[in-house]
């Protein structure tokens, strides 16, 4: 698997062979910075935190709540070490971003580490632990304006980290996952209304380059098309008969099976309430189009298919602010975008344009990979169909290298 490198004209070209969801924010802020510390020995065997020191930490991030988190660093570190503070995915994440069978966040706190640098883990407001387990206090979970509030507390996650002893705090790296990217590029935008330090980089992965809207069309309407012409219609004449119906059905997941077959099917027939033209056949661009369309219900956006009153309550807020797109050209640090190409969550398309808008604001340093074969969490993934897993090594190697190159 190769990996797919755009980086600007100033930025050393290479080479890479793989072995693997949003302007400004206010001045006012809330909470302050507190901490407890338990030190935990570096030496930890064979789990990937050998020679690392792990501190877990209380963050105060205001209005009642207490983030646990940790601060690892290296364990030969003697004076004040650059930071990378990571920022999560959407929704009620703990510290590792913990998802069915992997902790995205603990490989890449491992690989910073070994790269010289402290990172700063932290759950987000309404997560007690790992797992994640949440509070029962609503008022925590549901504040009244989701994503707003995601981007205060990752401003006094950042204060917290400056202030530590440890952090040397002009060297303060913001890594962000999915809605991360969006909250990363909304702060370096205009880190001084945040009230924090300016950061002195930024990596994306999985990057929120477009609009939610445009996005959650893509997700529950667009790729259902894309898969159908891609892994359906195999001769290519944007049609499906029964026979490529039947065939294309084989070997995917149950769910999909089962939304395909009320989509496409009546029994073992074409459905003959998709196939308006009646000729046996179904075009993917209008008579299944449509039928996706309205089972979507894109058009009642917020009240989408699948999407809880809180997502829609979280959507609405995201889409108030800047994507990546349209805010990271206003931070002239350097930046390193990742995306999968076959990420369905933040397609890799949005990626080029916010790497192409880095480029026409003059970024001199900017660097964008892509990676064919890998899903939205960085892992190996079908294109349609995959859901989390180990992080691929390439992405790991292209994280510590970019880290290693700027410290």
């Amino acid at each position: 698997m190769a990996a797919r490198i755009s980086t600007s004209s100033r930025t050393a070209r290479r080479a890479l062979i793989a072995l693997t969801l949003v302007g400004a924010i206010g001045a006012s802020t809330v909470g302050s910075s507190s901490a407890q510390v338990n030190v935990q020995a570096g030496a930890q065997g064979s789990d990937g935190w050998r020679g690392i020191t792990r501190k877990s930490v209380e963050i105060d991030l205001g209005g009642g709540w207490v983030s646990k988190g940790e601060l690892s660093l290296p364990s030969s570190a003697r004076k004040k070490v650059p930071l990378v503070v990571l920022l999560h995915g959407s929704g009620h994440q703990d510290m590792n971003e913990t998802l069915p069978g992997v902790e995205v966040f603990v490989p890449i706190a491992q690989t910073a580490n070994r790269e010289g640098f402290a990172v700063l883990r932290f759950n987000k407001r309404g997560v007690t632990g790992l797992g994640p387990t949440l509070t029962d206090d609503q008022s925590q979970l549901n504040p009244p304006h989701i994503y707003e509030q995601v981007l205060a507390d990752a401003a006094t996650a950042i204060r917290f980290a400056a202030a530590r002893p440890e952090v040397d705090p002009t060297r303060i790296y913001l890594l962000g996952h999915s809605e991360g990217t969006q909250t990363a590029a909304n702060l370096s935008a205009d880190p001084s209304a945040a009230n924090i330090p300016k950061p002195a980089g930024v990596i994306g992965m999985g990057v929120v380059g477009s609009d939610i809207r445009t996005l959650l069309t893509y997700q529950l309407f667009g790729k259902y098309l894309a898969q159908l012409h891609q892994e359906f219609d195999l001769d290519g004449d944007g049609s499906l008969t029964r026979t490529e119906i039947s065939n294309g059905l084989h070997g995917q997941p149950a769910d999909l099976v089962a939304y395909y077959r009320e989509v496409l099917l009546a029994g073992d027939e074409i459905n003959p309430g998709t196939d308006t033209d009646h000729d046996g056949t179904l075009s993917i661009d209008t008579e299944v189009s449509r039928v996706v369309r309205i089972k979507s219900r894109i058009d009642d956006y917020p009240d989408v298919e699948g999407l809880s009153e809180w997502n829609q309550r979280w959507a609405v807020d995201f889409g108030r602010f800047p994507n990546v797109t349209q805010d990271l050209p206003k931070f002239d640090g350097p930046t390193l975008l990742l995306n999968g190409e076959n990420d369905v969550q933040s397609p890799a398309r949005a990626a080029h344009a916010a790497e192409a808008a880095l480029e026409k604001a003059g970024h001199r340093d900017h660097e964008l990979i892509t990676y064919p074969g890998v899903g939205h969490y960085m892992n190996i993934a079908s294109k349609f169909t995959g859901g989390p897993g180990p992080l691929a090594p390439i992405v790991l190697k292209d994280i510590g290298r970019w880290l290693g190159a700027h410290r």
